[in-house]
């Protein structure tokens, strides 16, 4: 009996997968607990339907990051800090302080867990910060970090 999977199940199939399965074990198990549908014509169809429907909220999800980039490429976040001789700074300027100071002064929410400091920063002066929008998209965003 051929069904549509509804659930991940261990050792068959994945969600939204169409396969070939013994008619008992379908009846028995996977129908009865919702795990898995008949695949009939109209089933088939609502499942196109679904996957077409995630594609195209997919490529939105695209669109809207770059233009978040688009945005943030224009955007320099200043950020204050205590500094001693040589520009060196008292502490480090992290990813978090970067995504607070861009909230505040822009009202754009990002995630600090999206902003890819490989180091903290550590001197005065201004710092290209990559971030990553989505996984196809990464922008960067100009740090500016100034004397307090």
């Amino acid at each position: 009996m051929k069904v549509i999977f509804t659930e991940d199940v261990k050792g068959k199939g994945k969600k939204g997968e169409v396969k070939n399965v013994s008619d008992g074990y379908a009846r028995n198990y996977l129908l009865k607990n919702n795990l898995a549908v008949e695949a009939t014509g109209g089933n088939m169809k609502a499942l196109s339907a679904q996957k077409n429907k995630e594609k195209q909220l997919e490529q939105e999800e695209v669109d809207q990051a770059k233009q978040l980039k688009e945005k943030l490429a224009n955007i320099e976040v200043n950020v204050k800090a205590k500094s001693g001789e040589g520009g060196r700074l008292f502490g480090s300027i992290t990813s978090k302080q970067i995504a607070d100071e861009l909230k505040k002064s822009y009202k754009i929410k990002l995630d600090k867990r999206k902003i890819e400091l490989d180091n903290p920063i550590r001197a005065l002066g201004y710092s290209n910060v990559p971030v990553k929008l989505h996984p196809e998209v990464t922008g960067t965003i100009k740090v500016h970090v100034t004397e307090e």
